[in-house]
């Protein structure tokens, strides 16, 4: 899946424009995607402002990056707890 190409506040614009009560699929054909992915839009940035749905990416990213440190570091300790049964085991 690849990254869309609308900014936060361009999708949070044409939200407003649903909102304020423009039809669905003007703005949809304006911004380049289906209705479909204005409704996904309003799932995910229903209600928020540019800077809370900035925000939220930055906490996504973050999210993202922290599992992927804890499945390093798991993987590391079952190493190292594999090596120290061998050891154990060895002696």
């Amino acid at each position: 899946m690849g990254k869309g190409k609308h900014s936060e506040a361009q999708i949070i614009a044409a939200l407003k424009q649903v909102e304020a009560g423009r039809a669905t699929e003007d703005v949809a054909r304006e911004c380049g995607v289906s209705k479909h992915t204005i409704y996904a839009w309003k799932a995910k940035y229903g209600g928020m402002d540019v800077s809370e749905a900035q925000e939220t990416k930055q906490l996504r990213e973050e999210n993202a990056r922290l599992k992927k440190l804890v499945a390093d570091l798991s993987l590391d300790k079952d190493m190292l707890q594999s090596v120290i049964r061998k050891n154990s085991l060895g002696s």
